[in-house]
């Protein structure tokens, strides 16, 4: 999945040129080659998808050139990710009705990428013998509110692959002291939007939970890889409802499980994700691209400016800094949350050029 547009790494990340398409780490890969990469472990190339937006369909061809147009799944607009994997179903249906599927967002970081394969094919293994929807859970390290939790049923495991429980519950991300609890309690993992199924599986879960996305697909499925998709497709999204898979179905489905997972996973989806990932000068400042920054009594700080330019930061604590294009943001990392808001009120005042 790489339709999104990453406002809260605003200003870095733009609606025309969004972080799923940045080096953010500077190892000479975007996030989704990255997440390109990593698949080839697991699948040949030929057998991925790319669900993105049409607008950035000449950014996944520069990409992704070993890509063909079939391979790249293109909305009209966004409706979150439920719609997204319904119209992926349908694409693969065409192809071969009995796969397994991996749905993987393209924006995340994974450190220990044996250990990922290792926990993906598991998984696939588990999705093959059980009609089951299973999702990656990630063992927590700290109480963060910027995640999703699911809590599982201790007593109730699968013992083929013990790591595997029933699922119990999902929680949007909580405050910080129901975080704290969910972390004391010891069952309850973060939610990596990462999933499994088999295709006749997710299929007979949107037929039960999301009839109305599902009959939308259903009824226009002749047309899917015919020269009529497009336009089925543009008329599908614009009465088709905007709700995620996890609202939509996982967390109404009674055949949910998970897979404790541990392969050095963020999802990146915050500045200060980013800041806990790269390397830190003597006063903990995390320097997010090769610019020259003088520091001066700053601490905690996560500063991204452009190349060539000379950056001097003096008397700050816990902050973000970050300069692209024609916009400089200056943000305690405390209040990142509001970044969204600074996207809102920039876009109706100064217009979309600065968003």
């Amino acid at each position: 999945m790489a339709g999104g547009v990453g406002a809260r790494f605003w200003p870095l990340s733009r609606t025309n040129y969004p972080k799923q398409f940045i080096d953010f780490l500077g190892v000479g890969k975007s996030l989704l080659q990255m997440t390109v990469s990593r698949f080839e472990n697991i699948c040949p190339s030929e057998n991925m998808y790319i669900v993105t937006n049409e607008s950035y369909y000449d950014l996944v061809k520069k990409q992704v050139p070993q890509f063909t147009d079939e391979q790249i799944i293109l909305e009209p607009m966004r409706r979150n990710t439920a719609p997204c994997i319904a119209y992926a179903n349908y694409r693969i249906k065409k192809k071969n009705p009995n796969a397994n599927i991996v749905v993987a967002p393209s924006d995340h970081i994974i450190f220990n990428e044996i250990a990922f394969v290792e926990h993906i094919q598991a998984a696939l293994a588990c999705a093959e013998r059980n009609p089951w929807l299973l999702t990656l859970g990630i063992q927590p390290t700290r109480p963060d509110t910027g995640y999703g939790y699911i809590q599982y049923d201790e007593k109730n495991r699968y013992v083929p692959d013990r790591r595997i429980y029933k699922v119990k519950v999902f929680t949007e991300k909580p405050e910080l002291e129901l975080a704290k609890q969910f972390i004391e309690s010891g069952d309850f993992l973060w939610n990596a939007g990462i999933f499994t199924w088999k295709l006749s599986t997710i299929q007979q879960a949107f037929e039960a939970y999301l009839p109305d996305v599902d009959e939308l697909f259903k009824r226009n499925e002749d047309k899917i890889g015919t020269p009529e998709e497009k336009e089925a497709i543009t008329d599908i999204y614009a009465q088709c409802r905007s709700i995620s898979i996890d609202y939509g179905v996982m967390e109404k489905a009674d055949n949910v499980n998970v897979l404790s997972s541990d392969f050095g996973w963020s999802d990146l989806g915050t500045w200060t994700a980013l800041f806990e990932q790269l390397r830190k000068d003597e006063n903990n400042n995390a320097i997010a691209a090769p610019c020259d920054v003088f520091t001066y009594k700053t601490e905690n700080c996560i500063i991204n400016t452009p190349k060539n330019k000379v950056v001097v930061v003096q008397g700050l604590k816990d902050y973000i800094v970050s300069e692209s294009n024609n916009t400089l943001m200056i943000c305690r990392k405390e209040d990142e949350q509001q970044i969204r808001q600074f996207v809102t009120d920039v876009q109706m005042k100064k217009g979309d050029e600065y968003v």
